[in-house]
């Protein structure tokens, strides 16, 4: 019997030996390994951080004690440790349990958490509310691969110095963000590690925390001793801990860039497909050309270039051209906002989810300014995602700013034309949703002019019904148009509008003459989307419009289909409601 199979909640742990807890720390390595190969998920910051866990529940008493994992990259030991071990050793009920944060999962979860640098802001709400209550207990943020770049980091530090309570927080120091790691404050985080926590310069005792150091952060005694002193402290108190992001697994300490984040079957790797154009790497062509041609470009990423695949040897290319920011995607949006206005040619690259992360630095750093930078929105759609990484809300979140242009390509030579015309235009932010689908080629150049605002594009001419589809909807309008031919027995009319932040009124206008029915597909959010815009248009008029696309609501790992089916989205249940209304 393995350690790990003997624990059944954290009080098991306070048990055990500490050679027991080093074949624990190596039976959770082995369990990470097993559910990461099988289903994909966070493999080298939850490798690392064995060791810290195991010492956190064996000092403090969860969950009257309180953890905060920052971003969840580093929760698949502690929710081993709370009872949720079958989700990793059980692969019948991998998919049982997410793989973030959770509170519906458990009592030792206590917030729903997937997004970056929020753990100290919270856990300082934690802090505060307990004494006001009175209360007595430990409240400990975890935060590290990379989440200190983000600017919440700083205003929950700065905040939590202030209270005259207990606050510990535990600093992940693993070298490395989701990619290397970037900014002055890794730099101090460097001296600290160079003089074993000695260093002069010293950010967290600057701006008012007790400071530990801990050299050896995968070293379970270690680890209690330093604890132990810091448990039921009466001062903010920073915990900083050195590990090995990928500990256990020797590929993934080697390339610790590749290995933060893992595909099914990591471990036993197919041989690779012959590369194929992709919209990813026809990005990375145009802005490499661009570069090569010593134009000012700037690509930017926030700490995530796998997305994008900006790798090591993209990135070397573009040199100076290159800028990762860290996670602080507001940060992003100003730095690109200030590039444009000085000359410069910023073409940044969010993923959907991130995006919602910057609203008023969309609305004041950029629109407000209209700053012509030019922001690449990736993964936008519906998804069978965990409730922290849904990449519905980007239509709703950007195409209702003044003087941004928000685009919705449908195929290869649509995206470059758009990508050119945004990159040499200095009128408007442009964002262009990057079709999440493999790539569809016309063969025939695009030759439009973008420079005229929320023109459609007329693909097939019919009556009756219009189909307008967006972006990667296009296709499901071809189907839904093939769809009415054959059970209604007429061509409907498919339009492709490729403006998501404006209505074609003349186009609109002239469907009046033989349409009833106008239907809108996109592969987002209804409520505040781009259908309801043309929905608004035709208000006063006759003309019956079905709006297609997800609700409003956080789904959590719903299969695919299962929401295609909810929401209407195929073509036999689009023509079907279209048959209602007609």
């Amino acid at each position: 019997m393995t350690v790990l199979e003997k624990i059944n909640n954290p009080q098991d742990v306070k048990n055990l030996s500490v050679a027991e807890m080093n074949e624990l720390a190596q039976d959770i390595r082995d369990a990470i390994l097993n559910r990461v190969n099988t289903i994909g998920g966070h493999l080298g910051p939850d490798l690392g951080i064995a060791e810290a866990t195991i010492a956190l529940h064996y000092v403090f008493d969860s969950p009257k004690d309180k953890f905060v994992f920052d971003v969840s990259h580093q929760v698949y030991p502690h929710k081993m440790l709370t009872g949720r071990k079958h989700g990793f050793v059980d692969n019948a009920r991998l998919h049982e349990i997410s793989g973030y944060s959770n509170p519906t999962e458990s009592e030792h979860d206590h917030f729903v958490i997937g997004h970056t640098s929020t753990s100290v802001s919270l856990a300082t709400g934690l802090a505060k509310a307990r004494d006001l209550k009175g209360e007595n207990y430990n409240v400990i943020a975890l935060i590290g691969d990379g989440s200190l770049s983000g600017g919440e980091a700083y205003e929950g530090f700065n905040n939590a110095a202030e209270l005259n309570g207990n606050m510990i927080i535990i600093v992940n120091d693993n070298e490395m963000s989701i990619a290397p790691n970037y900014g002055g404050l890794y730099k101090n985080l460097a001296q600290l590690r160079e003089t074993n926590g000695q260093a002069q310069n010293n950010v967290f005792k600057a701006i008012g925390f007790d400071y530990y150091y801990v050299e050896e952060g995968n070293n379970v005694e270690a680890l209690i001793e330093v604890f132990k002193k810091v448990k039921d402290t009466k001062k903010p108190t920073v915990v900083h801990i050195n590990t090995l992001k990928g500990k256990g697994y020797d590929p993934a300490v080697a390339d610790k860039e590749s290995y933060h984040w893992q595909v099914p079957g990591f471990l036993n790797p197919q041989e690779a497909a012959a590369p194929t154009e992709t919209y990813t790497s026809i990005t990375k062509d145009f802005l490499l050309n661009k570069k090569q041609q010593n134009e000012p470009v700037i690509a930017i990423t926030a700490a995530t270039p796998g997305v994008f695949d900006f790798n090591p040897e993209f990135r070397a290319k573009m040199g100076a051209n290159f800028t990762d920011v860290g996670i602080a995607e507001e940060h992003a949006i100003a730095y690109a906002s200030g590039l444009a206005k000085n000359g410069a040619k910023p073409v940044l690259a969010l993923m959907s989810s991130f995006v919602q992360r910057t609203y008023d630095q969309m609305s004041q750093d950029l629109a407000l300014n209209n700053s012509p930078a030019t922001v690449l929105i990736y993964w936008g759609g519906i998804s069978g995602a965990d409730m922290t990484h849904l990449c519905t809300f980007d239509i709703p979140l950007i195409s209702n700013i003044p003087n941004i242009v928000y685009l919705a390509p449908t195929n290869k030579e649509e995206y470059l034309a758009m990508l050119e015309w945004s990159y040499n235009q200095n009128e408007h932010p442009v964002f262009i949703r990057v079709p999440a689908a493999e790539l569809v080629s016309t063969g025939k150049p695009d030759t439009t002019d973008y420079s005229k605002l929320n023109k459609y594009k007329l693909e097939q001419s019919g009556e009756k019904v219009a189909v307008i589809a967006a972006g990667n909807f296009f296709g499901l309008g071809e189907q839904v148009r093939a769809e009415i031919k054959n059970q209604l027995g007429f061509d409907a009319t498919l339009i492709n509008p490729r403006f998501l932040t404006g209505v074609d009124t003349e186009m609109l206008e002239s469907l009046k003459q033989n349409h009833n029915v106008v239907i809108t597909l996109e592969n987002g959010e209804i409520n505040g989307g781009f259908g309801e815009k043309v929905t608004r248009f035709y208000g006063n008029s006759d003309m019956k419009v079905l709006n297609f696309g997800s609700k409003k609501e956080f789904t959590d790992r719903v299969p695919l289909e299962e929401l295609y089916n909810r929401y209407h989205l195929t073509k036999e249940l689009i023509v079907k409601d279209i048959k209602e209304v007609l």
